[in-house]
């Protein structure tokens, strides 16, 4: 027999020893008309709150997969009681219909209730959430160690750009010391951003691609005569 979950509850619930009647089958049939099936009527005995149906109607079926009830003794052996012939659906008789569906209308506003809930602190000023005092001695410790183990590095460093035309005197200036450097060692001596650097490099130098000066930069010819001092012979 297939019975609703409410009842199926209910009657785990009323589980007792020595067991208690928690039903009556009323079978209801019409001598004058013996080729109509039979009616079937389950009413709960016990009273329960709420608005549980307290009638039932059992839709008898005969076509289904066959079965067999079998028990198992204390000792654990198994044997077959009975072979089940006829299949019953419960659902709620007609006269119940109002409270079933009062049943329905509750079951669907408590899904709709929200689980989560606010609720007001009446200690704002958020004592609570301190941390206790070892606690934040750990933590300070903790973070001045991850401090330590990750210097910054100097790429990391956010540069600011300096006047074009001025960067043009450093860079002829350094050049001057030298004829040729790396982009790495002109970014670190005039602390000005890569992108940039390169940006000045293009219009004022040559890229050595290859040779013993390979990968490093050379200022063009016609920079290099205004970077030679006076008297020096072109």
């Amino acid at each position: 027999m297939k019975c609703p979950p409410v009842v199926s509850r209910m009657w785990q619930a009323n589980a007792s020893d020595p067991p208690q009647s928690v039903a009556k089958v009323v079978l209801s049939l019409d001598p004058l008309r013996p080729d109509e099936p039979y009616q079937f009527k389950m009413e709960l005995t016990q009273k329960e709150p709420g608005n549980v149906p307290k009638s039932y109607s059992l839709n008898m079926f005969k076509d289904f997969v066959p079965m067999c009830v079998f028990s198992e003794s204390n000792q654990g052996k198994f044997a077959v009681e009975g072979k089940v012939e006829h299949k019953f659906d419960m659902e709620p008789h007609n006269e119940n219909i109002e409270l079933y569906r009062k049943l329905c209308r509750e079951r669907t506003n408590r899904s709709m209730i929200k689980s989560r809930q606010i609720q007001v602190i009446d200690n704002d000023r958020g004592e609570h959430m301190r941390p206790l005092p070892g606690m934040v001695s750990l933590n300070a410790s903790g973070s001045k160690d991850k401090k330590k183990s990750t210097p910054t590095k100097a790429s990391d460093v956010k540069r600011t750009r300096r006047d074009r035309h001025e960067l043009e005197n450093i860079i002829f200036k350094l050049f001057e010391r030298q004829p040729n450097w790396s982009l790495k060692q002109l970014v670190l001596e005039t602390d000005q951003p890569e992108q940039f650097m390169k940006e000045i490099l293009n219009d004022l130098c040559v890229y050595n691609k290859r040779g013993p000066n390979q990968g490093t930069h050379e200022l063009k010819p016609e920079y290099k005569k205004s970077t030679e001092p006076a008297g020096t012979p072109s």
